[in-house]
């Protein structure tokens, strides 16, 4: 068994800042690369990000969905992605999603957290509305491969609050829940648990919240979405030292010219690092 991804991901963090950078080649960014919106431009948007982040930040998040689109020879260049990401040093959070119960969610699993996978990554982003307890295969693998899960939890989008912020018979959200079963899941693990949140940092006040798990946080919502890193020790309390700060098209925005990508970069860790010194 390899280190367990908490372990991987905390010294990543300690080594080269919490900043995470998404890897979203929506159409839009594509255009405003100048590419076109094909196989081709695909490739060269998201190889050019590896190229140009990878060797300096903790976490890339590529988003799966705007691979599959492109059928398999978009799956194929998601390949490429995560191996050449990994191969830098950084590790791979792959956003997507996935949520199922049995034996199609451990084909889920299976199919981003096993050694073997083309896909394989460090951690997997799923959802747990179909019960927390339906990840219990993608729990159980993370925990055989040492890899880790990012679980649904506050999102920033607007649709969420309807199922996230629903009360319980026993009076706690279900959102509360998630984070409870988390914690529980990450119970006495050192130096930070394998499986985090996501906390949008968008979401507002999370007082009322205990984001206290012992896992990490990954927070999208920085940058173009709004949360600019000055608003995290605000966001995230005591919890921002394990907060993972998601930026996409604040640092994508910048391209395709590799210097502006990694001079925003830069921008961004170095606000990171000041705000979470600072609180």
């Amino acid at each position: 068994m390899t280190e367990p991804f908490g372990t991987r991901l905390r010294r990543a963090m300690d080594e080269r800042g919490p900043l995470c950078v998404g890897i979203d080649p929506h159409a839009s960014l594509l255009a405003d690369w100048g590419l076109n919106d094909d196989v081709a431009g695909l490739e060269r948007f998201s190889r050019t990000v590896v190229e140009a982040v990878a060797d300096r930040v903790a976490v890339v998040k590529p988003q799966s969905a705007f691979f599959e689109r492109f059928g398999s020879r978009g799956v194929a260049v998601l390949e490429r992605v995560v191996e050449e990401t990994r191969a830098a040093g950084a590790l791979v959070v792959m956003d997507a999603k996935r949520g199922d119960i049995g034996s199609t969610m451990a084909g889920y699993a299976e199919a981003f957290l096993h050694p073997d996978a083309p896909l394989f990554s460090d951690a997997l982003t799923v959802s747990p509305y179909l019960g927390y307890g339906s990840l219990a295969p993608a729990v159980e693998l993370a925990r055989e491969s040492g890899t880790g899960l990012f679980v649904l939890a506050l999102t920033s989008n607007p649709e969420g609050p309807e199922v996230q912020h629903a009360v319980r018979a026993d009076g706690r959200s279900v959102a509360a829940t998630v984070l409870a079963h988390l914690a529980a899941e990450n119970a006495g693990a050192e130096p930070l648990g394998s499986f985090g949140a996501v906390v949008g940092a968008t979401v507002g006040d999370l007082s009322s919240y205990d984001l206290a798990i012992n896992g990490p946080l990954l927070a999208p919502g920085v940058g173009a979405q709004g949360a600019t890193p000055a608003d995290l020790p605000a966001v995230f309390g005591s919890a921002v030292g394990d907060v993972v700060p998601n930026v996409s098209r604040g640092v994508l925005r910048h391209g395709p010219d590799i210097g502006a990508l990694r001079a925003a970069t830069a921008a961004f860790a170095g606000e990171i690092r000041a705000a979470v010194a600072g609180s």
